[in-house]
């Protein structure tokens, strides 16, 4: 462990970023699409049950040995969400539960007062909860002040693959929290995992962008990179941005100056 691991609700996670399991042409290429990723956690949706078959989503899973989030996906109320994340857990054996409550059939964005009653309910019944949100500060604070572990702001629409759209937004919500910050939904390719890093969020989830890309274990592991690649340059420090050009080289000591 460094000192750049991930600590979400006590437990450190060996990954900043997080897979959903939605959309793979292929069963057998999840696999090789986690060797790939090397992801923290893996999200699958309780609404449409895995198999647990050999071969199957939660088989593969658990044999890689890669913690499952469950999901709350298709929940359109705070008490379905509830009730599938109590499903979960029985089945599953976890407290911890991405919700999901979704307001809208057409933009997929979270129905913001559902949200964050079933936030309240499921902390109070003991659930390590992280809310799939948007990129409103005020909302992500009062989802922190519910007591979720984690918040989990769009970038844009899910499965847009239109990357940060308002990257002001994403940094006004780390500001905003000081439980960790999972980008969720828009990320398209490799690029924009980096920029959600360097804008200051903790972790990625990714779904379709690999499970749709040409090549989802090539695309698996350029995310993977790019969560690397985004970490290592928030830590290194950017130069600050100017309007006007500034020589790299000292202007002082050049030849004719002397």
């Amino acid at each position: 462990m460094t000192d750049e691991t991930l600590v979400i609700a006590g437990e450190k996670l060996p990954s900043r970023l997080f897979l959903g399991t939605g959309g793979l042409p292929r069963p057998a290429l999840l696999e090789p699409v986690i060797e790939a990723a090397r992801p923290g956690m893996v999200t699958v949706s309780m609404r449409r049950l895995p198999g647990t078959s050999e071969g199957g989503v939660l088989e593969t899973i658990q044999r890689l040995g890669i913690k499952i989030l469950p999901n709350t996906a298709g929940c359109r109320t705070a008490r379905e969400a509830v009730l599938t994340a109590e499903l979960a857990r029985e089945a599953l054996e976890t407290d911890w539960v991405k919700l999901e409550v979704i307001g809208d059939e057409t933009s997929l964005m979270p129905d913001a007062i559902e949200l964050l009653e079933g936030a309240e309910a499921l902390v109070r019944k003991g659930f390590k909860v992280l809310p799939y949100t948007t990129d409103d500060p005020v909302l992500a604070r009062r989802l922190e002040d519910a007591g979720c572990v984690a918040v989990m702001p769009l970038g844009s629409p899910i499965g847009s693959g239109l990357g940060v759209l308002n990257p002001y937004a994403i940094s006004a919500v780390r500001a905003a929290v000081s439980v960790p910050l999972v980008l969720d939904a828009g990320v398209g390719t490799a690029s924009d995992a980096a920029l959600a890093l360097e804008l200051g969020c903790d972790a990625v989830l990714a779904a379709t962008a690999i499970t749709r890309a040409d090549d989802p274990v090539r695309m698996a592991t350029a995310l993977r990179l790019g969560v690397e690649a985004g970490l290592a340059a928030r830590g290194a420090g950017r130069i600050p941005r100017r309007v006007t050009a500034r020589a790299s080289s000292p202007a002082s000591g050049m030849v004719g100056s002397l």
